[in-house]
């Protein structure tokens, strides 16, 4: 185990370093540069942009550029932001706990919600309960993000005024709830999906029939021997939602103006701070890698019959 962990572990190095470069190249794809976001398009003389670039380091090639970036941040510098020449390691470490219980409370509601409709829903298949769980999946993989975060804004901030429409209050339990919904819900619905399909295929296996047999309760059946072997699959999906959402929900952090990771990087690329767009990418890349590297581990524990040698 510690054999595949380490190795593991090494391999982030270079997958790291491929993921700087390509979104370095891309954001020198994008049209525009940090200069015309400072004296506009139509703003300074010529003169003065070809000063400005010089200052900045931005008239350089960009594999040099790459080459200094990359140097300042091996030494733990991801460098400053060019227009207003904030530190962008503490912007980033002011952000990042927001992005991280916003993403542990989506992933709770996602849990809650996937694993109890799909529970029920396998519990009592062709049902009318099963009917109305199928269809909360189907409402879930179907409805945009953008659109249920707008609607759960006008319905609960706008017309019955319960919760505020922004994250801008004191109350950081209260700013997470409309968020926290938002992001949760596409999530449930796959978990939502798993849960039933797996335990439908382990409910007709023999040692289940065996169980039922020996006398046991229904309740220990369904929890200790079906629900458990189902969580594999499980796992492996609530990981991928863990890590997706905490590279930071770009769409639903714009929509209630939430203070995390994802707004801070499309802030960037709106202002083409490339120096952000990195940071925030490797910071996002390498969590989504050890939240990978966690839900691999957990196989063993969950499954004695995986071993990784």
């Amino acid at each position: 185990m510690l054999v595949y962990i380490s190795r593991r572990l090494l391999l982030t190095l270079p997958l790291m370093f491929g993921v700087l470069f390509i979104t370095f190249f891309l954001m020198q794809m994008v049209p525009g540069n940090p200069v015309e976001r400072m004296l506009g398009e139509r703003g300074g003389t010529p003169e003065e942009r070809a000063r400005l670039m010089h200052e900045l380091g931005l008239d350089r090639p960009w594999y040099v550029r790459f080459g200094a970036y990359v140097s300042d941040l091996a030494r733990g510098d991801p460098g400053r932001t060019l227009l207003s020449r904030e530190r962008i390691a503490d912007e980033i470490a002011d952000r990042f706990p927001n992005t991280c219980l916003l993403a542990l409370t989506a992933v709770i509601v996602a849990v809650a919600l996937g694993l109890s409709t799909g529970l029920l829903s396998a519990l009592w298949p062709g049902s009318w309960v099963d009917h109305l769980c199928r269809l909360v999946a189907i409402f879930g993989l179907s409805t945009p993000v953008f659109w249920f975060g707008l609607m759960l804004m006008l319905f609960f901030a706008l017309k019955l005024q319960w919760l505020p429409a922004s994250s801008d209050t004191p109350s950081m339990a209260v700013n997470l709830i409309l968020p926290s919904i938002t992001l949760g819900l596409r999530p449930a619905a796959f978990i939502q999906r798993v849960t039933r399909s797996s335990l439908l295929d382990i409910m007709r296996t023999d040692y289940i029939r065996t169980a039922r047999a020996k006398g046991l309760p229904e309740r220990v059946v369904i929890l200790r021997h079906a629900l458990r072997n189902a969580m594999v699959p499980i796992i492996t999906l609530i990981g991928l939602d863990l890590g997706s959402l905490l590279s930071g929900s770009v769409i639903t952090e714009r929509i209630f103006s939430y203070r995390g990771i994802g707004l801070y990087a499309l802030e960037g690329i709106q202002n083409r701070e490339y120096s952000v767009v990195m940071a925030s990418v490797l910071l996002t890349s390498f969590l989504f890698l050890m939240v990978n590297l966690v839900v691999d581990v957990l196989y063993a524990f969950l499954d004695p019959r995986i071993r990784y040698e």
